[in-house]
């Protein structure tokens, strides 16, 4: 019972986020139309949210939640590193830079653990 539980849970959590990035998309081409007022720092960022969304839509489940959490992840720490250099081109505020930075590195950081984590765990698609 547990595992039917468990498997049914593990579905619909990934079901779930899929379902959230799906809402992105249409405010990210909303902004998209917006671009040519609002300059390229915009574009920049709502340009990594619907290359994120569509990375995270092409994720294949494994049946694994542990490698379908990194891979998952990935295309959400990369979208963050993106928006954290946009800031940097853009941002004038040196407490968001500064931020900025240390997000290119966290998630730099934590893409190469979930790399690495994927390569030393290997598993079968579904």
């Amino acid at each position: 019972m547990c595992k039917i539980i468990s498997k049914h849970i593990r579905r619909h959590s990934i079901q779930f986020v899929l379902a959230l990035f799906l809402v992105v998309i249409p405010l990210a081409q909303k902004a998209h139309t917006a671009d040519c007022n609002e300059g390229s720092s915009w574009s920049a960022l709502t340009n990594s949210l619907m290359k994120m969304h569509a990375a995270m839509s092409s994720v294949k489940s494994t049946g694994n939640s542990d490698a379908d959490f990194a891979a998952l992840m990935l295309p959400h720490h990369q979208a963050a590193i993106d928006m954290a250099e946009a800031e940097l081109l853009n941002g004038k505020d040196p407490q968001m830079r500064r931020l900025a930075q240390e997000v290119i590195t966290d998630q730099q950081s934590e893409i190469e653990l979930m790399q690495l984590w994927l390569k030393q765990h290997p598993v079968s698609k579904q």
